[in-house]
């Protein structure tokens, strides 16, 4: 839907903000705010409204809302002073203070008069990998610059939930500073990826950059660097890295963009990315909402294989973490919901790491790490499946490998929304190598990382008291405690099913001396 007040057209289906046939340029944040103010303009929207839309809840500083609103005041030509279109209600927050109607069925564009709704209506987030640039000479390592996207397009094409444009599109677009429209229109892509390539004496340098192309807003950008003669490492490495960093910041975008959207106009893609942003939160209310949006999902299109998918997930976190009364019920779910996943589309790598894991809740981990093992086979640059197998390996006592698969894991996704469980599973490994002084300090780690739970810091806790660091183990102890006044040595061991009594035994051993009850 499109809304317009006096001359301008805000195009919410493109991002995008017009004066008259001229697309004003705004940053990502103004658009949001924007966007937020004018879908509510019957009523004031809090400084916390704001930020739990517009910055994804995270803590912030009111200068930086300030900085915002006086951005976006500046591109409609409003201050402080006048507060024509953005007015400050003191005490409250915000609200907009013009009359804007919305544009029943406008579809055009005023930039071009073709139809561009494909990106809008797409089933699936699209991306268009187009031919690296070259700077400096063009030496025989030159062809890098179209070898690299060529691999990323492979190795994307492998992702079940992203539809990547086909080289033989993609790579017509050559050249500095692609037209973000052109390529949208031209190719239905919401994405782009470019980069460019940089070949000095002895070195090599690239450097990447994720865009939305309806938005014109870097979503992301990284470098790469390292010498010529390592040329297919780094390869091999800036393929690796920018699966994983795409796997991470395109659902991110994809939800900030459906939150700001009318609830009626969202679709089951729209919908399943609002609940990956609940799903990784890791507590019980988020997981509750995560699991709502996914039935919603699937209920919207029941082929959707991967809502059923993230079902398993939320049922899988319901059962582990003992949010729901009954745990039996939830660990059918999860088994239940990843064999749907697998019925629709049987090479869908996260709905074979959902099986994977469910076994554990049945105790038998082993009978997983086969689903496992196939969502690696079927993904190569899967983080989350490398992890998941590190931790069958922990539970089954095999410490030099669980360290070598959670590495991988770690060095593929380093902000992983695991990467809490990564750490505690590199605790294990260590302790399983009988080296516990650095069990001690990758479990602190892991116990600090973003949605570490309460069995994470039991891990420390165990870890510190079988290090004799009995300070620290008390410290993760009582904060378990108060987490979890439940937390009991059952309900860890259930969570965590050892095989291994190389594992189970001390683990036991160091809870009980730290007061946690049997059960």
């Amino acid at each position: 839907m499109d809304y317009q007040f006096d001359d301008f057209i805000l195009r919410l289906d493109h991002a995008a903000l017009y004066r008259g046939d001229t697309e004003i340029a705004l940053e990502p944040r103004a658009y949001d705010l924007l966007s937020l103010l004018v879908r509510n303009q019957d009523r004031v929207l809090s400084r916390d409204e704001i930020v739990e839309k517009v910055w994804d809840g995270r803590i912030i500083s009111d200068a930086a809302i300030s900085t915002v609103v006086k951005t976006t005041r500046r591109a409609l030509k409003d201050d402080g002073a006048v507060q024509k279109y953005i007015r400050t209600v003191r005490g409250r927050g915000f609200r907009f203070a013009g009359a804007a109607r919305p544009i029943i069925g406008a579809t055009a564009n005023p930039l071009h008069d073709g139809p561009d709704d494909r990106v809008a209506h797409s089933p699936r987030p699209s991306i268009a990998i187009l031919p690296f640039g070259l700077l400096g000479q063009a030496t025989s390592h030159g062809a890098i610059a179209d070898a690299i996207p060529a691999e990323l397009i492979s190795g994307l094409s492998r992702l079940r939930w992203l539809k990547v444009v086909a080289r033989g599109s993609t790579f017509r677009f050559r050249g500095p500073d692609p037209d973000m429209q052109v390529i949208r229109t031209s190719l239905g892509a919401g994405y782009c990826l470019s980069g460019l390539v940089e070949v000095m004496e002895t070195r090599l340098a690239v450097t990447v950059e994720l865009a939305d192309t309806r938005s014109h807003a870097v979503i992301w950008s990284d470098r790469f660097s390292g010498g010529i003669g390592d040329i297919h490492q780094i390869r091999t490495g800036i393929s690796d890295q920018v699966i994983s960093a795409l796997e991470l910041h395109i659902p991110l975008n994809e939800a900030r963009r459906a939150r700001l959207q009318p609830p009626e106009t969202l679709d089951a893609w729209d919908i399943y990315h609002l609940g990956l942003q609940h799903m990784y939160r890791f507590n019980r209310a988020d997981n509750l909402q995560a699991a709502l949006h996914f039935e919603h999902a699937s209920r919207l299109d029941p082929n959707f294989a991967r809502a059923y998918a993230a079902r398993s997930f939320t049922s899988f976190q319901s059962a582990f973490l003992k949010y729901a009364p009954d745990r039996a019920r939830e660990v059918e779910n999860a088994r239940r919901f990843a064999e749907s996943c697998l019925e629709l589309d049987p090479l869908d790598p996260f709905g074979n790491f959902t099986l994977g894991r469910a076994h554990w809740l049945q105790g038998d981990p082993e009978a997983g790490l086969p689903w496992i093992d196939r969502a690696i086979s079927l993904s190569p640059n899967f983080a989350q499946g490398f992890y998941a197998h590190g931790w069958a390996d922990v539970m089954a006592g095999r410490g030099a490998s669980a360290l070598d698969q959670v590495d991988r894991a770690i060095s593929l996704s380093p902000l992983d929304p695991f990467l809490y469980a990564m750490l505690a599973t590199r605790a294990l490994a260590h302790m399983l190598q009988g080296d516990l002084d650095a069990a001690a300090i990758w479990a602190d780690r892991g116990a600090h990382a973003p949605g570490a739970h309460f069995l994470i810091g039991a891990i420390a806790a165990a870890m510190h008291q079988m290090r004799g660091n009995g300070s620290r183990a008390q410290h993760w102890a009582q904060t378990v405690q108060d987490r979890r006044p439940d937390a009991s040595i059952r309900t860890f061991f259930t969570a965590f099913p050892f095989e291994s009594i190389v594992v189970r035994t001390p683990l036991h051993h160091a809870l009980a001396e730290l007061g946690f009850p049997e059960s």
